[in-house]
């Protein structure tokens, strides 16, 4: 049997096939292990906030909290989990069109076990690729150094990369780390999480940029701040400052 290297969380309100695909992801035993089992959007956002999984597979259609605004809440506060989204026909292109908060794959209903499998491992090669890319700063030997000084190491790292895609759960599990270990010594050091220190660095770039750059677009500086949706740049922007970057530009 294959290492369990990467950690999944599946949301399905239909009992039958949320057992289903549990148990075809455990035979395909390419390196993914389910940690979680939620019927309802909120039992599903619960298990990620105290769970921290590398992939989030659900339903478009959930009861409590449907599949969208599950992963609006995810998207926000854990930007580093990868999302495959599964639908009925009727709701596919709806899906599409209402979610761009990279999405991984849409999965149509009856779940084609062949689809299933390249989803995730087309999720596999991006986690490799990424975990190679760190690999040279965050790997065994850094969890030598004390806390503080991985924390330090960390936050630089942040500071100078706040325009990529930084995924913490690898990074984590490159120094054999869990999310939580690493989030709980950052917190000690600068009280704050890395996610939410990203996330404010990322907002307070953006804001020099809309007030010294009118020549660049909404949509350009959350680009270069590492928002590569628009829609998703503004909501985020307008929850940190309590404005739109819009109506922020203005005012400035």
């Amino acid at each position: 049997m294959e290492q369990a290297n990467y950690t999944i969380i599946v949301a399905e309100d239909e009992a039958l096939l949320l057992e289903y695909l549990v148990d075809k992801i455990h035979q395909l035993d390419i390196g993914f292990e389910i940690i979680g089992k939620a019927q309802t959007g909120s039992q599903a956002y619960e298990l990620v906030k105290q769970l921290t999984p590398d992939v989030l597979i659900t339903d478009i259609r959930m009861p409590v909290m449907d599949g969208i605004a599950l992963l609006e809440k995810v998207h926000i506060r854990f930007p580093m989990t990868k999302f495959i989204i599964i639908s009925g026909f009727s709701e596919f292109e709806y899906a599409k069109s209402a979610i761009r908060l990279q999405v991984s794959e849409y999965l149509l209903k009856p779940i084609d076990p062949e689809e299933l499998k390249n989803a995730l491992m087309a999720l596999k090669r991006q986690f490799e690729i990424e975990q190679s890319t760190y690999a040279e700063i965050f790997n065994p030997a850094m969890t030598r150094n004390n806390p503080e000084h991985i924390a330090g190491v960390l936050k630089d790292y942040l500071i100078h990369n706040y325009k990529t895609d930084i995924n913490l759960n690898l990074i984590a599990k490159n120094m054999n780390f869990s999310p939580s270990y690493l989030t709980k010594i950052f917190f000690q050091q600068y009280e704050t999480t890395p996610s939410k220190f990203l996330t404010s660095l990322r907002i307070s770039k953006a804001k020099h940029y809309l007030t010294h750059h009118q020549e660049l677009t909404i949509r350009q500086i959350g680009e270069i701040v590492g928002y590569h949706d628009q829609g998703y740049f503004s909501r985020i922007f307008k929850k940190q400052t309590g404005t739109s970057p819009f109506e922020y530009r203005k005012v400035k």
